[in-house]
């Protein structure tokens, strides 16, 4: 059986396996086909593999191949049906099972199609083969060119590579397909670029032909071509642009511009003076021109030479002053070496050079030199005036020697202290100096040519004042020390010490003892600790304050100066009402009563007559702040005129009744209305009452209690709550109430004539009541 025969079987088998058990419920005609299907199996189709070559253009449809069932006898009993991707449109098939393409492919865009087949008896229109499924791959021809997708390109690679150093490598794409036939193989070859560079045919890395000095060219522009079919006839190419360049390595060392160098510098030149420049090239770029300059030999002491990074030159300072008549001429050698440097290249020399730089010193007239440029004196304080510090001295450098006249500077204060001679440079006191006030003085000295004013030099004299003992030691404070009444022989009631103001070079040290009047009659004693402290001590036991309040005894205190000075000082001892352990605050109260002349009664006594005396006087106030209130300061808020507050517009003043309030009342809800009794006569009559009546008075009490009734029980007051306030406008007015609230009548039926009998305050009042009654008449 051949292999198409084995491959239908396959295919039959696959099918028929997911079969439900079902299926053995159908029909016996239904299996009898299956089972002639089944026993067909030993027949198949029979084809080869069927491939379209694309981009064929033809009038004629283009035969791709055959497909045929083994039962096919040749006598046109079978017909076969093709369906699937291009069936009937791209590609069609004839009775016999010829195979044939219509249209030009492009496998770039589909590289195959699948497709089905049927064999079909034409006499029961039955299959009598298995549908087939097969693929027609279309198959490649060389219609695409090479493409370098990522050109151009740029490569960088150190100068001096050696050769067959990898540089980059370039790739093209082909868009054929490269399992079949030569169209996609691409070989790679160099365009421009020899002899320096070179191109692996099958890879298109590029590699070093040879070393290059990126010195001479620092850029190389490299052509590679990609062409396919392996370089055959009918072949497409492409080419790629490659940039190259050289990057530096330090293979260069070097070299001073001149070998000899000439410059000068004045002798007045300040230290760090720039004296010139040098300047050594090298071929390199970047940190590999990078150098250092230096001085070699003795010159190195006078002149220095730093690196400027930025321009790779020397600069020459001065680093020391140099003098003309000292020596004119100065000559130094100036060293550059690489800073980085490559050891693949040591071989060929040191990366270094040399040169000579000759110096000429310029005269000019220099200001005066001092022999020192700080002097230190001594003094000891207390010297007399005129006392001689010390000597300074300068000098003109010059060959002239030029007369030198000296001056003290900076502040007034010094100049009253110290004094110079401007001849010889001599200084002396002006006045005695203290030590204690300032230890050390500083002036300035100025030495200036007489024949040239303009050149002044200086110089620091430090001037130092000597201690002499002129200060005898004393307390370093007041001590407050206080002993009990019951205080008993030998016990310590206070440590003293002492400070004095001189100083000394051994240290000071302090001696302490009684002075000789206390020594004999004395209840204290003096214990000296030999470190500078000492204590003092009860002789005696027992003190009564009453007797004596306070003992003042004299310490002798004694320094170790030369000559020692001794000074006595008075320690204030105070009796303090305790048992042996001192309180201080409590004995400081005790000596400021037992001061006052009083004693804790007394002192009781006074605190409790201020305390009375404060009572009173806050007594007193109140009661005139009291006196300052009226006597109805409560009731007034009780009685005012009446305000009634609400949010209807009513009718002005002659609206005193309440709020109309049938807006919030319903169709459905109404109360019996009940109207308000006339209250304008009633109030006029209870204020007339009031004009003689305080407001205590039970007739205000029964009106407020009837309106509170009244309005309690009147259906037509409104549903919130009304403030309504009454004041007592007071009594001996002879006008009377002016209320409106007391009258029945409108204004138009009052009269008005008794306002002219209200004095003359009324007499405006009574014109315009008056005029306005004649007008409405």
């Amino acid at each position: 059986m051949n292999c198409s025969t084995m491959l239908s079987l396959v295919l039959m088998l696959v099918r028929l396996w997911p079969c439900s058990p079902s299926m053995q419920n159908h029909s016996a005609q239904n299996t009898d086909q299956s089972f002639t299907a089944v026993q067909r199996v030993k027949h198949g189709w029979v084809w080869e593999p069927l491939f379209a070559t694309e981009e064929q253009t033809s009038v004629v449809p283009v035969y791709v191949g055959q497909l045929k069932s083994d039962l096919d006898k040749q006598d046109g009993n079978l017909k076969y049906i093709l369906t699937g991707e291009g069936a009937g449109s791209i590609f069609i098939i004839e009775n016999n099972g010829k195979i044939y393409v219509t249209q030009k492919l492009d496998r770039e865009k589909k590289p195959f199609y699948t497709l089905r087949a049927q064999a079909i008896n034409r006499s029961t229109q039955l299959p009598v083969e298995p549908e087939l499924e097969f693929v027609i791959k279309v198959r490649d021809v060389n219609d695409h060119e090479p493409q370098f997708l990522d050109g151009p390109y740029v490569a960088t690679v150190p100068e001096m590579s050696p050769e067959g150093t990898s540089v980059t490598q370039v790739t093209a794409t082909d868009g054929d397909d490269p399992s079949y036939g030569n169209s996609a193989r691409l070989l790679y070859s160099l365009i421009q670029g020899q002899p320096y560079f070179s191109v692996e045919p099958k890879t298109g890395v590029i590699r070093m032909a040879s070393q290059m000095d990126r010195e001479t060219k620092d850029q190389y522009l490299v052509i590679i071509q990609a062409k396919d079919m392996v370089g055959q006839a009918g072949a497409f190419s492409a080419t790629a642009t490659v940039t190259i360049n050289l990057s530096d390595i330090n293979d260069n060392p070097p070299k001073f511009q001149q070998r000899l160098y000439y410059m000068s510098v004045s002798e007045e030149a300040p230290v760090g003076t720039t004296v010139g420049k040098v300047f050594a090239e090298d071929s390199d770029i970047g940190d590999n021109a990078a150098m250092n300059y230096f001085i070699e030999g003795d010159s190195s002491d006078v002149f220095d030479i730093i690196t400027n990074n930025e321009t790779q030159e020397g600069i020459i300072l001065l680093k020391k002053r140099v003098d003309y008549e000292s020596k004119r001429r100065h000559s130094i050698r100036a060293k550059v070496v690489n800073r980085y440097i490559d050891d693949r290249f040591l071989k060929e020399g040191p990366f270094e050079d040399t040169t000579i730089v000759k110096i000429n010193v310029e005269d000019a007239d220099e200001p005066p030199v001092f022999t020192f440029e700080n002097y230190v004196m001594e003094i000891a304080e207390a010297a007399v005036s005129g006392s001689l510090v010390g000597v300074v001295t300068a000098r003109d450098p010059d060959n002239d020697d030029c007369p030198v006249r000296y001056s003290i500077v900076h502040g007034m204060h010094l100049k009253r202290l110290f004094s110079i001679n401007e001849h010889n440079g001599t200084i002396i006191t002006t006045k005695p100096l203290d030590r204690e006030i300032a230890s050390w003085h500083n002036i300035t000295v100025t030495a200036t040519e007489t024949r040239n004013p303009e050149k002044i030099s200086e110089a620091n004299v430090y001037i130092q004042v000597l201690n002499v003992n002129d200060h005898a030691p004393e307390f370093p404070k007041y001590y407050e020390t206080f002993v009990c009444e019951n205080a008993v022989s030998g016990q310590l009631i206070q440590s003293i010490s002492a400070v004095d103001q001189d100083d000394s070079a051994e240290g000071h040290h302090f001696y302490f003892s009684l002075a000789q009047e206390a020594t004999n009659n004395s209840r204290f004693t003096v214990k000296d600790n030999q470190d500078n402290t000492a204590g003092i001590f009860t002789a005696k036991s027992g003190f009564r304050r009453q007797e004596q309040f306070s003992f003042y005894l004299p310490i002798l205190i004694l320094d170790n100066g030369t000559p020692p000075l001794t000074s006595t000082n008075t320690l204030t001892i105070t009796v303090c009402d305790c048992d042996t352990e001192v309180n201080t605050f409590y004995c400081r109260y005790g000596a400021f009563m037992y001061a006052m002349g009083l004693n804790t009664e007394a002192l009781v006594a006074v605190l409790a007559c201020i305390l009375t005396l404060l009572v009173f006087f806050l007594a007193v106030v109140a009661i005139r702040q009291q006196r300052k209130k009226s006597p109805f300061s409560e009731k007034m808020e009780e009685f005012r005129e009446n305000i009634v507050r609400y949010d209807d517009e009513g009718g002005g003043e002659e609206d005193t009744e309440a709020f109309d309030i049938s807006a919030l009342r319903t169709h459905t809800v109404m109360r019996t209305h009940k109207p308000r009794k006339k209250v304008t006569t009633e109030i006029h009559s209870l204020y007339r009452q009031s004009l003689q009546v305080g407001p205590d008075s039970a007739i205000f009490r029964q009106f407020i209690s009837e309106k509170l009734e009244e309005a309690n029980t009147d259906p037509s007051a409104p549903p919130y709550d009304s403030l309504q306030t009454y004041a007592f406008e007071g009594t001996g007015s002879l006008a009377g109430s002016l209320s409106s609230l007391g009258s029945n009548m409108s204004d138009m039926d009052q009269s008005y004539d008794y306002l002219a009998d209200w004095g003359p305050q009324f007499k405006k009042l009574a014109g315009m009541y008056t005029s306005h009654r004649n007008m409405g008449d």
